[in-house]
């Protein structure tokens, strides 16, 4: 009998050992799956910030492309300066 208590002995203590490595598999998996919700909400962050920057640059882009285009349009009124000067100044 004392083989048979042994035996169950060894069965509990394995399953425990078990138990106790699909424990800490699970806690690292969990802390892997936190930090990567964390790079992710950082990085759609990131993205919204980089996405606003955009937009406001391309409608400077834009607004000075205007107003490149109406200096292209009208006559010279500043004969000391020419397009090209006033381009170069940026």
């Amino acid at each position: 009998m004392s083989n048979r208590f042994m035996d169950g002995d060894a069965a509990a203590e394995m399953l425990e050992r078990r138990w106790f490595a699909a424990f800490k598999a699970a806690s690292s998996a969990r802390a892997e799956c936190e930090a990567l919700i964390e790079a992710m909400t950082a990085a759609e962050a990131a993205w919204a910030d980089a996405r606003e920057r955009l937009a406001k640059l391309e409608s400077l882009r834009d607004a000075l492309g205007e107003e490149l285009a109406e200096l292209d349009g009208l006559p010279q009124s500043t004969p000391h300066l020419s397009r090209r000067e006033l381009c170069s100044a940026a």
